[in-house]
């Protein structure tokens, strides 16, 4: 019997010897959503003239316009009706949408930012976060993500660095992976996830957007490959999307260096690379490596980018000119077609292309999803500092100052693809909703480059799913508690801006309280009113605005002082550190976000949360990260810098819990030769008064090898729950694959030598240390495939 794959193929061949070239040109092409509507309303015959030939992708119904779910599954029905019963070959259409953080869609479940799931170090959470936004794509019919970012992200100057999953590249490759396993699900009834973006996007020259990256071929696999080989290898990952960013000068939309050789012959990825919007026309006018849209579309398409996004500005027209003259061959549009068309048999959009327009908004939001949006923002609070203060005791608190700019703004809580946040691209620009016009074009840019049209009937607007800010938390937490803790609320400040005339009323109120939390941080989005996200890079990594005047007057008060940090931004913070009596790091925590402060620091649940990502003292020591090769992270002789120590102000890992928790032993046990797995042994006990949960991190150095190695690797972890008083034992079991490098002839090895195993509960506390002695011969592996390391509690 033919497996489901080879019946694919026979589908995919038989449709690609019907197609004509005008067909298939239209399947590695995609149209925006708001070229397909006029007049406000839907208009069949306009849409079967944008769609004659079909489409490969529509481009975002939920992230273009403010549609509800019902209306949004009917229009997706109607615009599928037209490709699939009126066009020549009923090729069904694959809408994509974003889902960062949540779908970006109106009354869709807003959950943290990625940084803070990525700070849940939770792989179980992740998928379970996944399905949800799964289950409420796919009930609107939206097939395609364009998520997870699978970035490694090592300089924090860079806007996008909240949308990652943080700096480490098992970390990055484990979450990663299971955002893709909750995704995907089946393919068949789940969403394709697409990678991004692909390759070393993370590191930009100055941490500026889509700037040049400057990597050698081994860090670029070692480092930023790694993670997308992970959700390849483990996760099925079905959709790659290309960087911005050029890479030793080679722009990665027309590297086939890139796009062919590293990314489906070394890493074995099988299915369909998507441009990064634009990204074909950036050949043109960004990295100037072609001189018109032809040239431009020829150099993607061969290099192996199969569908442009969000319009066919390069790949519809130009193309068919140089296919003509022979300039192109048509087999470089074969075997695109083929990918896309192989993409849609795997959903079965060809077996069921529509949706139940009624039962859309069941999905939408549920009290479970919520539920679960609160566990994923509690658990990813990272608490940085607490010298006792947390959990606020309220039986000792009668007064509590609630201060600062985002203490109850619930556009604070929501990252740059957060739905609304991200649609302010559109609705504050004030553009007019309407027909784009040629539907091989992209939607027309009026006023800000990038940005599709929207209004009227569809006009996206802030249209907030309900949100909880910390300070309506707080009041509904004390209420529950049944405290009488009174709340003085004073914002003090905006978040950018020299107006500083609010904060003597926050200073005021913070003097007459028992207790001052002070909620500062960053307005994450697109717009030029957003101080971190796309587009939105820094030079300096402090609090914006007069945000730093209204905590060092507050903290002058004398009153105990917790600061808690909203923003995407990694902040780099000595002036905070060591003087509030707490620091919270909440991120972005998305639409339960109040409710989980609350929920930590009041001690109804645990600040659950650790560091995804090194923070800095100072811009000064970017890039700063855990696993520097050894020779870097200090400087020689001395090892500090001339005004400030070498060292992080919290190291990657770093997370403080309301109890302690003790390490035993490392033991490891190891047949002592290349080709065996290594397996590490470590009692956790939990020595405090209280139940909570430890994250054991599990590091590892090659003492000497042939090639500089990182001082220490992050190669295992797992969050460990035990009541007060009670010991688990951890067993981590090591693939000698985990422990390869690329070595002097990039061959991918493990070379026999000693290996220092070491476990603890930040990069900074890994002090259990075990030594380890392989010998035997060089041994030989693939990236493809690295066998992820198992743990086992008990």
């Amino acid at each position: 019997m033919a497996t489901e794959a080879a019946v694919i193929d026979e589908r995919v061949d038989d449709l690609l010897d019907r197609m004509t070239l005008d067909e298939k040109l239209a399947q590695i092409g995609s149209i925006w959503l708001t070229s397909l509507v006029r007049s406000d309303r839907f208009d069949e015959e306009h849409v079967r003239r944008k769609l004659e030939h079909g489409i490969g992708h529509v481009t975002r119904i939920g992230a273009s316009t403010g549609l509800r779910p019902e209306a949004s599954a009917r229009l997706m029905n109607q615009i599928q009706r037209i490709a699939v019963e009126q066009t020549r070959l009923g090729i069904p259409v694959m809408v994509h949408e974003e889902a960062v953080a949540g779908y970006c869609a109106r009354e869709a479940t807003q959950f943290p930012q990625a940084i803070g799931l990525a700070s849940t170090w939770d792989e179980a959470l992740v998928e379970e976060v996944a399905v949800a936004i799964r289950t409420q794509m796919v009930a609107v019919g939206a097939r395609h993500s364009l998520s997870p970012v699978l970035d490694v992200a090592r300089d924090p100057r860079w806007g996008r660095v909240e949308e990652t999953y943080g700096e480490d590249p098992y970390l990055v490759g484990r979450i990663g992976s299971a955002y893709v396993r909750g995704l995907q699900g089946a393919l068949t009834d789940g969403v394709i996830a697409t990678g991004k973006h692909f390759l070393g996007y993370g590191l930009p020259e100055g941490g500026m957007n889509h700037a040049p990256v400057h990597l050698g071929p081994r860090e670029l696999r070692e480092v930023y490959a790694e993670p997308f080989a992970a959700a390849i290898r483990d996760a099925g990952l079905a959709s790659i999307m290309n960087s911005y960013s050029s890479v030793d000068g080679v722009p990665v939309a027309a590297s086939s260096a890139m796009l062919d050789d590293l990314l489906r012959r070394e890493l074995g990825f099988d299915g369909v690379v998507v441009a990064d919007y634009y990204s074909v026309r950036l050949l043109i006018t960004h990295h100037r490596v072609a001189r018109d849209p032809g040239e431009a579309g020829a150099r993607a398409l061969q290099a192996g980018l199969d569908v442009e996004l969000p319009g066919r500005e390069c790949y519809g027209a130009p193309l068919k000119v140089l296919l003509a003259d022979g300039r192109l061959p048509v087999e470089a549009v074969d075997r695109a077609v083929r990918r896309v068309l192989r993409s849609k048999f795997q959903t079965g959009l060809f077996d069921d292309p529509y949706v139940d327009e009624g039962a859309a908004a069941t999905v939408f939001d549920t009290p479970r999803d919520r539920a679960l949006a609160r566990r994923a923002a509690e658990q990813s609070l990272v608490l940085l500092e607490n010298d006792g203060l947390l959990p606020l005791d309220l039986s000792a608190v009668g007064r509590i100052a609630v201060l600062g700019p985002a203490a109850d703004d619930r556009r604070l809580l929501q990252g740059d693809y957060h739905y609304p946040a991200h649609l302010e691209m559109s609705f504050e620009a004030g553009q007019g909703f309407g027909d784009t016009g040629d539907a091989d074009g992209p939607a027309p840019m009026t006023g800000q480059e990038y940005l599709p049209d929207s209004g009227g009937a569809f006009e996206a607007g802030p249209h907030f799913v309900e949100h909880v800010t910390p300070l309506a938390g707080l009041r509904a937490a004390l209420a529950a508690a049944g405290s009488a803790a009174d709340i003085v609320h004073e914002r003090g400040c905006a978040i950018t801006g020299d107006d500083a005339g609010g904060i003597a009323a926050a200073v005021d109120a913070a003097r007459s309280a028992d207790v001052a939390l002070v909620f500062v941080g960053g307005k994450s989005g697109l717009t030029t009113t957003s101080t971190v996200g796309e587009g939105r890079d820094a030079s300096d990594l402090g609090l914006p605005g007069v945000q730093q005047q209204l905590v060092d007057e507050v903290i002058a008060t004398g009153t105990p002082t917790v600061v808690v940090l909203v923003s995407g931004r990694v902040h780099a913070i000595p002036t905070i550190s060591g003087r509030a009596a707490a620091v919270l790091n909440a991120w972005l925590p998305g639409e339960e976000g109040g409710n989980a402060i609350a929920d930590v620091l009041l001690g109804r649940s645990e600040p659950g949360g650790r560091l995804p990502i090194t923070m800095p003292r100072s811009v000064g020591q970017v890039p700063i990260h855990h696993a520097y090769r050894t020779g870097g992270g200090r400087a020689m002789f001395w090892g500090d810098y001339v005004n400030e120590p070498t060292s992080p102000l919290y190291a990657f890992g770093h997370g403080l819990t309301y109890t302690s928790f003790d390490y035993g032993d490392l033991e490891a046990v190891s047949s002592g030769t290349t080709a065996e797995p290594v397996v590490l042994r470590v009692e956790v006990s939990n020595t405090g008064a209280r139940a909570g949960t430890e994250v054991v991190q599990l590091y590892v150095r090659d003492d000497v090898a042939s090639v500089a190695r990182p001082y220490q690797q992050l190669i295992g972890f797992v969050r460990v729950p035990l009541d007060a008083g009670a010991t688990a034992t951890v067993t981590f079991d090591v693939h000698p694959s985990r422990l390869a490098f690329y070595d002097e002839q990039m061959r991918f090895v493990v070379e026999p030598g000693s290996f220092r195993f070491s476990v603890g509960g930040a990069s900074d506390r890994a002090t259990n240390h075990a030594a380890v002695t392989l010998g035997g011969e060089v041994a030989e592996y693939r990236q493809r495939e690295v066998v992820a390391t198992s743990v086992n509690v008990r």
